[in-house]
């Protein structure tokens, strides 16, 4: 039995299946994508190799580079807005004596609700006549806003609704790896004087900083997926100004049946993606591991 262990050749029987599933549910239609983007195909007729023309026209297309615009949006405000916000926020329940387990549940709780449920609770909250946002601000007399269907407010209206949903799942995982920092060494800088403040920017960060590395790249990689939450909430409206490259995609493949440039768009959005990860990883490469 041990020598059958031993044999690396067992071990590749057992991945066999995974690396199949694998390869047919996301190797093969990334090499469909990559095929299709190359061709000008309606959907119904047969595709028609045209070389890198849908590129072409992608990079001359102003939507398309809204598009990419915004969800450069979407990546500063998770990393300028909603970073900060989530880390002071896994520094004050990490504080708190009593009901820590209540803090980090309530905070969580958006983060299993589904985008489409998320979508349409805020969608109440913007609505201009009856929702609670407008209704908060007569108070102090400001007059009605549309947030979803003005151009100024509809994109940040989207990306505060965004963090609101995922801000208590990367407060969950920054709370984990504040609470797994040695006592002693928390305990040690109390004895010598130290304040709350000095302990969070002087110990608690520092010793951190890999998760945050890894909030920040998750933030990035769902700030370049981006789609259910803009297409539920203005489908890209109003005039494609809320359009991500995702949205965008889909538009321009199932409603204006430009399936060859809707697969360019997804190559695109491939690329685009594993640039921006990859930078963002030699960047932070000398950052990844912390010793106690």
């Amino acid at each position: 039995m041990n020598k059958t262990f031993k044999n690396p050749l067992v071990y590749i029987l057992f991945l066999l299946p995974t690396i199949l599933f694998y390869f047919i549910f996301m190797g093969v239609p990334v090499f469909q994508a990559f095929y299709y983007g190359f061709t000008d195909w309606d959907g119904l007729n047969p595709p028609v190799f045209n070389g890198i023309e849908n590129f072409k026209e992608a990079f001359g297309d102003s939507d398309f580079w809204l598009s990419v615009l915004n969800n450069v949006y979407f990546i500063l405000f998770s990393v300028v807005v909603q970073l900060p916000i989530i880390l002071v926020l896994a520094l004050l329940i990490s504080n708190v004596k009593r009901l820590k387990g209540f803090y980090k549940t309530a905070v969580f709780v958006p983060s299993i609700l589904s985008t489409a449920v998320i979508g349409i609770l805020w969608g109440f909250i913007y609505e201009p006549d009856s929702g609670l946002l407008n209704q908060f601000l007569a108070i102090f007399g400001i007059e009605k806003i549309y947030w979803l269907s003005d151009k100024s407010t509809a994109m940040i209206s989207i990306l505060i609704t965004n963090a609101w949903q995922w801000t208590g799942f990367y407060v969950v995982l920054m709370l984990a790896a504040i609470l797994g920092i040695p006592k002693d060494l928390l305990e040690q800088a109390e004895i010598d004087g130290a304040t709350n403040w000095q302990k969070s920017t002087k110990i608690i960060i520092p010793l951190i900083r890999p998760i945050i590395i890894v909030v920040m790249l998750l933030s990035i990689a769902g700030a370049m997926k981006a789609l259910d939450i803009v297409w539920v909430m203005t489908e890209g409206g109003p005039f494609g100004t809320t359009d991500v490259m995702a949205t965008y995609m889909i538009k321009e493949a199932f409603r204006e049946y430009q399936y060859g440039y809707g697969n360019a768009i997804s190559v695109l959005i491939f690329i685009f993606t594993l640039v921006i990860t990859g930078l963002f990883q030699w960047i932070t490469k000398n950052n990844e591991r912390i010793e106690y």
